[in-house]
């Protein structure tokens, strides 16, 4: 029962943020149908952007809450000002393009920003202060938990009820809504594609960056190319829960969290990967759509 609960612990940690990366995908997915395989290093670039950030800004001021809260306010914004670029610069001029030109500037994008990552930072790994967060450990019933895991699971909960209420309850969460389902009919409606566009970049890549951040806090070192593994386990997680579907994306996240800690307790970590991708052919077999995907018919 203890490895389980300390299993548990460590799954929603991972799976927390798995989901905020498949957000991303899922997103960008529901309303232009292109898979942004440029996600997952935006992820890693806001890990070193938010380090160099906090070492050359903050670096001499004594740590705190609200001081880390500065390096994730100021590395979310610069993450979204990259990723608007990324989409005007490389998604916007293939729009009307056939689909694969668009997947094949993604994949460029891709390699772009991880050589860019490993340019300017150089190929070693870098480390993360310990002092970020407080070190407070909590032990219960011999299972043994972290501040950091803690903000990890709590933000990121806050985060993703955030954005459902956004998506579903605003005026712009209808629009975005109403641009997943028709571009078409969504332009005769009045509404700026091209805007609804932008807002899903900057919230995708704002999300990417509160969870390469928390990766780099959790885990305190990072490499230039790790957005690659972050990026392909999320937009697993997010074929499973259905993408396109934003609580998909967030179900399917938590739940590959769950299943990769479960399986590296109770098998061994070296076989999680693997196994993974059978669950996900055996959900892809049984549920084509993903758990929570719904199957809309295509306009003929």
């Amino acid at each position: 029962m203890d490895i389980f609960l300390q299993q548990l612990i460590n799954g929603l940690t991972v799976g927390s943020l798995y989901a905020l990366v498949a957000l991303g995908y899922t997103m960008v997915y529901g309303v232009m149908k292109l898979i942004n395989f440029a996600h997952g290093d935006l992820v890693a670039l806001s890990a070193f952007a938010g380090l160099t950030i906090y070492v050359q800004i903050f670096g001499e001021a004594k740590s705190s809450l609200f001081l880390v809260l500065g390096v994730f306010i100021i590395t979310a914004l610069l993450i979204a000002v990259v990723g608007v670029l990324l989409e005007r610069l490389a998604y916007r001029p293939l729009r009307m393009a056939p689909r694969l030109s668009a997947v094949v500037s993604a994949l460029g994008a891709s390699l772009v920003i991880q050589n860019a990552i490993m340019l300017i930072w150089g190929p070693n790994m870098k480390i993360f202060p310990s002092n970020l967060f407080p070190s407070t450990i909590w032990t219960v019933h011999n299972v043994v938990f972290t501040f950091t895991q803690v903000m990890i699971m709590g933000v990121s909960a806050v985060l993703m009820i955030g954005l459902y209420i956004f998506i579903n309850k605003t005026k712009m969460g209808t629009a975005i809504r109403a641009t997943a389902i028709d571009q078409d009919a969504a332009k005769l409606m009045g509404i700026n594609v091209n805007r609804v566009i932008m807002i899903i970049f900057i919230i995708g890549s704002s999300l990417g960056a509160v969870a390469g951040l928390f990766i780099g806090i959790n885990y305190r070192g990072i490499t230039f190319d790790m957005g690659w593994m972050y990026g392909l386990n999320a937009f697993v997680a997010a074929i499973m829960g259905g993408i396109g579907n934003i609580p998909g994306a967030m179900f399917g996240g938590i739940l590959l969290g769950l299943f990769n800690a479960m399986i590296s307790g109770y098998i061994s970590s070296e076989w999680a990967q693997t196994f993974t991708f059978v669950l996900l052919i055996v959900i892809l077999i049984f549920r084509p759509t993903g758990i929570l995907g719904e199957t809309i018919a295509e306009k003929v």
